[in-house]
Protein backbone atom coordinates (compact mmCIF):
# COMPACT_ATOMS: atom_id res chain seq x y z
CA UNK A 1 0.00 0.00 0.00
CA UNK A 2 1.32 3.45 -0.93
CA UNK A 3 1.87 5.89 1.91
CA UNK A 4 0.70 9.47 1.20
CA UNK A 5 3.65 11.85 1.08
CA UNK A 6 1.73 15.17 1.11
CA UNK A 7 0.49 15.64 4.65
CA UNK A 8 -0.95 19.16 4.42
CA UNK A 9 -2.23 21.73 1.98
CA UNK A 10 1.07 23.62 2.00
CA UNK A 11 2.82 20.53 0.65
CA UNK A 12 0.22 20.24 -2.09
CA UNK A 13 0.62 23.91 -3.00
CA UNK A 14 4.39 23.56 -3.17
CA UNK A 15 4.01 20.54 -5.42
CA UNK A 16 1.64 22.40 -7.75
CA UNK A 17 3.96 25.40 -7.95
CA UNK A 18 6.89 23.14 -8.78
CA UNK A 19 4.91 21.53 -11.60
CA UNK A 20 3.88 24.92 -12.97
CA UNK A 21 7.46 26.14 -12.98
CA UNK A 22 8.89 23.02 -14.61
CA UNK A 23 6.26 23.01 -17.34
CA UNK A 24 6.50 26.76 -17.89
CA UNK A 25 10.26 26.43 -18.32
CA UNK A 26 9.75 23.57 -20.77
CA UNK A 27 7.36 25.57 -22.93
CA UNK A 28 9.52 28.71 -22.72
CA UNK A 29 12.53 26.77 -23.96
CA UNK A 30 10.69 25.84 -27.18
CA UNK A 31 11.27 29.33 -28.55
CA UNK A 32 14.97 28.56 -28.97
CA UNK A 33 14.17 25.30 -30.77
CA UNK A 34 12.11 26.88 -33.55
CA UNK A 35 13.97 26.85 -36.86
CA UNK A 36 13.44 26.58 -40.62
CA UNK A 37 11.63 23.26 -40.11
CA UNK A 38 8.77 25.11 -38.45
CA UNK A 39 8.56 27.62 -41.30
CA UNK A 40 8.55 24.80 -43.83
CA UNK A 41 5.76 22.95 -41.99
CA UNK A 42 3.64 26.11 -41.87
CA UNK A 43 4.23 26.85 -45.55
CA UNK A 44 3.34 23.31 -46.60
CA UNK A 45 0.15 23.14 -44.52
CA UNK A 46 -0.84 26.60 -45.71
CA UNK A 47 -0.55 25.63 -49.36
CA UNK A 48 -1.70 22.02 -49.09
CA UNK A 49 -4.70 20.86 -51.11
CA UNK A 50 -5.27 18.07 -48.61
CA UNK A 51 -5.90 17.78 -44.90
CA UNK A 52 -3.71 17.52 -41.85
CA UNK A 53 -3.83 14.00 -40.39
CA UNK A 54 -2.59 14.16 -36.80
CA UNK A 55 -1.44 10.90 -35.24
CA UNK A 56 -0.14 9.86 -31.84
CA UNK A 57 -0.35 7.01 -29.34
CA UNK A 58 -1.29 7.09 -25.66
CA UNK A 59 -0.85 10.52 -24.06
CA UNK A 60 0.51 11.81 -27.37
CA UNK A 61 -2.71 10.59 -28.95
CA UNK A 62 -4.72 12.78 -26.59
CA UNK A 63 -2.54 15.76 -27.53
CA UNK A 64 -2.95 14.84 -31.21
CA UNK A 65 -6.71 15.01 -30.90
CA UNK A 66 -6.49 18.51 -29.46
CA UNK A 67 -4.01 19.67 -32.11
CA UNK A 68 -6.27 18.33 -34.87
CA UNK A 69 -9.26 20.10 -33.33
CA UNK A 70 -7.38 23.40 -33.08
CA UNK A 71 -6.17 23.17 -36.67
CA UNK A 72 -9.69 22.46 -37.89
CA UNK A 73 -11.29 25.31 -35.95
CA UNK A 74 -8.73 27.80 -37.26
CA UNK A 75 -9.15 27.00 -40.93
CA UNK A 76 -6.92 23.98 -41.58
CA UNK A 77 -9.02 20.87 -42.38
CA UNK A 78 -7.73 18.19 -40.04
CA UNK A 79 -8.61 14.98 -38.24
CA UNK A 80 -7.05 12.66 -35.67
CA UNK A 81 -6.00 9.14 -36.64
CA UNK A 82 -5.22 6.43 -34.10
CA UNK A 83 -2.03 4.71 -35.26
CA UNK A 84 -3.29 1.24 -34.34
CA UNK A 85 -6.51 1.72 -36.29
CA UNK A 86 -4.49 3.27 -39.12
CA UNK A 87 -2.42 0.10 -39.41
CA UNK A 88 -5.60 -1.96 -39.60
CA UNK A 89 -7.40 -0.16 -42.41
CA UNK A 90 -7.85 3.52 -41.54
CA UNK A 91 -4.88 4.44 -43.75
CA UNK A 92 -7.41 4.20 -46.57
CA UNK A 93 -8.60 7.64 -45.48
CA UNK A 94 -5.19 9.20 -46.16
CA UNK A 95 -4.78 10.70 -49.63
CA UNK A 96 -1.42 11.67 -51.21
CA UNK A 97 -2.36 15.34 -50.78
CA UNK A 98 -2.69 14.99 -47.01
CA UNK A 99 -0.02 16.15 -44.60
CA UNK A 100 0.74 13.63 -41.86
CA UNK A 101 1.62 15.12 -38.45
CA UNK A 102 3.03 12.46 -36.13
CA UNK A 103 3.57 13.15 -32.42
CA UNK A 104 5.83 10.92 -30.34
CA UNK A 105 8.10 12.14 -27.57
CA UNK A 106 10.58 9.30 -28.06
CA UNK A 107 10.21 9.25 -31.82
CA UNK A 108 10.26 5.46 -31.58
CA UNK A 109 6.62 4.67 -30.79
CA UNK A 110 6.14 1.34 -32.54
CA UNK A 111 2.58 1.94 -33.70
CA UNK A 112 3.59 5.23 -35.34
CA UNK A 113 6.91 4.07 -36.81
CA UNK A 114 5.14 1.12 -38.51
CA UNK A 115 3.23 3.67 -40.63
CA UNK A 116 6.36 5.16 -42.20
CA UNK A 117 6.59 2.76 -45.19
CA UNK A 118 3.02 3.54 -46.20
CA UNK A 119 3.52 7.29 -45.84
CA UNK A 120 6.65 7.07 -47.99
CA UNK A 121 4.93 5.03 -50.71
CA UNK A 122 1.91 7.33 -50.57
CA UNK A 123 4.21 10.35 -50.90
CA UNK A 124 2.73 12.09 -47.90
CA UNK A 125 4.53 15.12 -46.48
CA UNK A 126 5.49 14.11 -42.93
CA UNK A 127 5.81 16.52 -40.02
CA UNK A 128 7.24 14.84 -36.93
CA UNK A 129 6.97 16.31 -33.44
CA UNK A 130 9.42 14.52 -31.15
CA UNK A 131 11.83 15.06 -28.29
CA UNK A 132 14.64 13.18 -30.06
CA UNK A 133 16.04 14.66 -33.27
CA UNK A 134 17.94 11.44 -34.00
CA UNK A 135 14.94 9.14 -33.62
CA UNK A 136 13.51 6.98 -36.39
CA UNK A 137 10.46 9.22 -36.76
CA UNK A 138 12.44 12.47 -36.76
CA UNK A 139 14.96 11.33 -39.37
CA UNK A 140 12.21 10.01 -41.65
CA UNK A 141 10.25 13.25 -41.54
CA UNK A 142 10.23 16.08 -44.07
CA UNK A 143 10.11 18.49 -41.11
CA UNK A 144 11.07 17.81 -37.52
CA UNK A 145 9.67 20.01 -34.74
CA UNK A 146 11.82 19.61 -31.65
CA UNK A 147 9.75 19.39 -28.44
CA UNK A 148 12.50 18.02 -26.19
CA UNK A 149 12.19 18.89 -22.50
CA UNK A 150 14.99 18.69 -19.91
CA UNK A 151 12.83 17.00 -17.29
CA UNK A 152 9.29 15.76 -16.75
CA UNK A 153 7.26 17.40 -13.98
CA UNK A 154 6.54 13.89 -12.68
CA UNK A 155 9.06 13.36 -9.83
CA UNK A 156 9.53 9.76 -10.97
CA UNK A 157 10.27 10.98 -14.53
CA UNK A 158 7.76 8.44 -15.78
CA UNK A 159 4.38 10.09 -16.44
CA UNK A 160 4.40 12.32 -19.55
CA UNK A 161 3.86 15.82 -18.18
CA UNK A 162 6.27 18.48 -19.41
CA UNK A 163 6.67 16.61 -22.70
CA UNK A 164 2.94 16.52 -23.45
CA UNK A 165 2.60 20.19 -22.50
CA UNK A 166 5.44 21.05 -24.88
CA UNK A 167 3.81 19.07 -27.70
CA UNK A 168 0.51 20.80 -27.07
CA UNK A 169 2.17 24.23 -27.14
CA UNK A 170 4.00 23.38 -30.38
CA UNK A 171 0.71 22.27 -31.93
CA UNK A 172 -0.90 25.53 -30.89
CA UNK A 173 2.02 27.50 -32.33
CA UNK A 174 1.67 25.63 -35.62
CA UNK A 175 -2.08 26.26 -35.82
CA UNK A 176 -1.83 29.95 -34.93
CA UNK A 177 1.06 30.60 -37.34
CA UNK A 178 -1.02 29.09 -40.17
CA UNK A 179 -4.10 30.97 -39.02
CA UNK A 180 -2.30 34.31 -39.08
CA UNK A 181 -0.65 33.59 -42.42
CA UNK A 182 -4.07 32.75 -43.86
CA UNK A 183 -5.57 36.01 -42.58
CA UNK A 184 -8.18 34.13 -40.58
CA UNK A 185 -10.81 36.56 -39.24
CA UNK A 186 -13.45 36.39 -36.49
CA UNK A 187 -16.19 35.75 -39.05
CA UNK A 188 -14.20 32.75 -40.33
CA UNK A 189 -13.93 31.44 -36.78
CA UNK A 190 -17.68 31.91 -36.30
CA UNK A 191 -18.35 29.81 -39.40
CA UNK A 192 -16.72 26.81 -37.72
CA UNK A 193 -18.25 27.58 -34.29
CA UNK A 194 -21.94 28.19 -34.99
CA UNK A 195 -23.04 26.69 -31.68
CA UNK A 196 -22.67 27.88 -28.12
CA UNK A 197 -22.12 31.33 -26.68
CA UNK A 198 -18.82 31.84 -28.50
CA UNK A 199 -20.36 31.14 -31.88
CA UNK A 200 -23.27 33.46 -31.14
CA UNK A 201 -20.97 36.36 -30.24
CA UNK A 202 -19.02 36.03 -33.46
CA UNK A 203 -22.04 35.61 -35.73
CA UNK A 204 -23.74 38.50 -37.50
CA UNK A 205 -27.25 39.54 -36.56
CA UNK A 206 -28.76 38.15 -39.77
CA UNK A 207 -27.66 34.67 -38.67
CA UNK A 208 -29.34 35.00 -35.26
CA UNK A 209 -32.37 37.19 -35.92
CA UNK A 210 -36.02 36.12 -35.95
CA UNK A 211 -37.33 37.04 -39.36
CA UNK A 212 -40.51 35.03 -39.96
CA UNK A 213 -44.03 35.43 -38.59
CA UNK A 214 -43.16 38.70 -36.91
CA UNK A 215 -46.17 40.34 -35.21
CA UNK A 216 -46.83 43.70 -36.86
CA UNK A 217 -49.77 45.99 -36.10
CA UNK A 218 -51.01 49.36 -37.23
CA UNK A 219 -50.81 52.27 -34.77
CA UNK A 220 -54.64 52.31 -34.63
CA UNK A 221 -54.89 48.68 -33.47
CA UNK A 222 -56.94 48.30 -30.30
CA UNK A 223 -55.49 47.24 -26.98
CA UNK A 224 -57.05 43.79 -27.24
CA UNK A 225 -55.39 43.26 -30.64
CA UNK A 226 -52.07 44.29 -29.11
CA UNK A 227 -52.55 41.84 -26.25
CA UNK A 228 -53.42 39.02 -28.69
CA UNK A 229 -50.42 39.77 -30.93
CA UNK A 230 -47.95 39.70 -28.05
CA UNK A 231 -49.47 36.56 -26.53
CA UNK A 232 -49.60 34.60 -29.78
CA UNK A 233 -46.12 35.57 -31.00
CA UNK A 234 -44.31 34.07 -27.99
CA UNK A 235 -41.81 36.88 -28.44
CA UNK A 236 -43.05 39.12 -25.67
CA UNK A 237 -43.53 42.02 -28.09
CA UNK A 238 -45.10 43.31 -31.25
CA UNK A 239 -43.90 45.81 -33.81
CA UNK A 240 -46.10 48.76 -34.76
CA UNK A 241 -46.07 50.49 -38.13
CA UNK A 242 -46.23 54.20 -37.39
CA UNK A 243 -46.64 55.86 -40.79
CA UNK A 244 -43.17 55.59 -42.33
CA UNK A 245 -41.57 54.82 -38.96
CA UNK A 246 -41.53 51.83 -36.65
CA UNK A 247 -42.43 51.46 -33.01
CA UNK A 248 -42.51 48.57 -30.57
CA UNK A 249 -44.69 47.38 -27.71
CA UNK A 250 -43.35 44.89 -25.18
CA UNK A 251 -45.17 42.94 -22.50
CA UNK A 252 -43.61 45.40 -20.04
CA UNK A 253 -45.21 48.27 -21.93
CA UNK A 254 -48.54 46.46 -21.64
CA UNK A 255 -48.27 46.09 -17.85
CA UNK A 256 -47.36 49.74 -17.47
CA UNK A 257 -50.27 50.74 -19.73
CA UNK A 258 -52.73 48.73 -17.59
CA UNK A 259 -51.41 50.46 -14.46
CA UNK A 260 -51.67 53.85 -16.15
CA UNK A 261 -55.09 53.58 -17.82
CA UNK A 262 -56.83 51.11 -15.53
CA UNK A 263 -60.28 50.07 -16.80
CA UNK A 264 -59.88 52.44 -19.73
CA UNK A 265 -57.00 50.34 -21.07
CA UNK A 266 -59.22 48.46 -23.52
CA UNK A 267 -60.39 51.75 -24.99
CA UNK A 268 -56.82 52.66 -25.99
CA UNK A 269 -54.90 51.95 -29.18
CA UNK A 270 -51.32 50.88 -29.86
CA UNK A 271 -50.33 54.52 -30.40
CA UNK A 272 -51.10 55.26 -26.73
CA UNK A 273 -48.40 53.02 -25.27
CA UNK A 274 -45.96 52.11 -28.02
CA UNK A 275 -42.28 53.04 -27.84
CA UNK A 276 -41.34 55.18 -30.81
CA UNK A 277 -37.95 54.95 -32.52
CA UNK A 278 -36.93 51.68 -30.83
CA UNK A 279 -33.27 50.75 -30.79
CA UNK A 280 -32.05 48.99 -33.90
CA UNK A 281 -28.99 47.64 -35.72
CA UNK A 282 -28.16 47.14 -39.37
CA UNK A 283 -27.61 43.92 -41.27
CA UNK A 284 -23.96 42.94 -40.94
CA UNK A 285 -23.65 43.94 -37.27
CA UNK A 286 -21.86 41.33 -35.17
CA UNK A 287 -23.89 39.79 -32.38
CA UNK A 288 -21.16 40.76 -29.93
CA UNK A 289 -21.84 44.42 -30.70
CA UNK A 290 -25.62 43.95 -30.73
CA UNK A 291 -25.58 42.25 -27.32
CA UNK A 292 -23.31 44.97 -25.94
CA UNK A 293 -25.78 47.59 -27.19
CA UNK A 294 -28.67 45.78 -25.49
CA UNK A 295 -26.71 45.54 -22.26
CA UNK A 296 -25.67 49.19 -22.40
CA UNK A 297 -29.21 50.48 -23.09
CA UNK A 298 -30.93 47.93 -20.87
CA UNK A 299 -33.17 46.45 -23.53
CA UNK A 300 -33.73 42.83 -24.53
CA UNK A 301 -34.65 43.32 -28.19
CA UNK A 302 -33.26 45.17 -31.20
CA UNK A 303 -34.90 45.69 -34.57
CA UNK A 304 -32.75 44.71 -37.55
CA UNK A 305 -32.85 46.81 -40.71
CA UNK A 306 -31.54 46.31 -44.20
CA UNK A 307 -31.41 49.91 -45.29
CA UNK A 308 -34.92 51.23 -44.54
CA UNK A 309 -36.51 47.79 -44.54
CA UNK A 310 -37.27 45.97 -41.28
CA UNK A 311 -36.02 42.41 -41.75
CA UNK A 312 -36.07 40.93 -38.26
CA UNK A 313 -35.37 41.24 -34.56
CA UNK A 314 -32.62 39.95 -32.29
CA UNK A 315 -33.10 39.13 -28.64
CA UNK A 316 -30.76 38.48 -25.76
Amino acid sequence: MLTPQITNQHGAIASARRVFQIEADAVGALADKIDANFERAVEHLLNSRGRAVVCGMGKSGIISRKVAATLSSTGTPSFYMHPGEAYHGDLGMVTPDDTFVAISNSGETEEVVKLLPFLSDNENFLVAMTGNAKSTLATAADCHLNVAVPVEACPLHLAPTSSTTASLAMGDALAIAIMEARGFKPENFARFHPGGSLGRLLNRVEHEMISSNLPILNRDAGALSVLDAITNSNLGLTMVRDCSQWAIITDGDLRRAVERFGHAFFERTAADFMTRAPLSVAIGTRMEDALAKMERDRVSTLLVFDGDELVGIVKK
